[in-house]
């Protein structure tokens, strides 16, 4: 097992991502960066945040959106569904990881969303 480190601050007790076999698990990602709270933003500007981690976190364990196999989005807004599915879709391309969207009451800080991902290493 390989502990994927990045720039980000963690002030949790959890690993953002980790390696394990061909697989890379990266931890649930808000719309944190270099430390700053971005919970005030809009919807798309959020997930082009947590896009932005991701390719990071990916880049840093020698990998791709294209290696994606899984990804799940916690939404706080349900009704921002078919936003989240055009700038999802932006984002990967013509790439379409399984995918699942589930509905949440709140998340920490009030963000709007928050996305946890499985990718395979190759």
């Amino acid at each position: 097992m390989q502990i994927i480190p990045t720039s980000e601050i963690n002030n949790g007790h959890y690993s953002p991502a980790i390696i394990s076999g061909n697989f890379l698990f990266i931890s649930g990602q808000l719309p944190i960066a270099n430390g700053n709270h971005y919970f005030e933003e809009d919807f798309e500007t959020q997930a082009k945040i947590i896009f932005k981690k991701l390719d990071s976190i990916l880049s840093e364990a020698g990998c791709t959106k294209n290696h994606l196999v899984k990804v799940t989005v916690y939404m706080t807004n349900i009704g921002l569904w078919d936003s989240f599915d055009r700038i999802y879709a932006s984002y990967l391309g013509k790439h379409k990881p399984s995918r699942c969207i589930v509905p949440v009451p709140e998340l920490h800080y009030g963000y709007l969303l928050e996305i946890e991902a499985i990718a395979e290493i190759s």
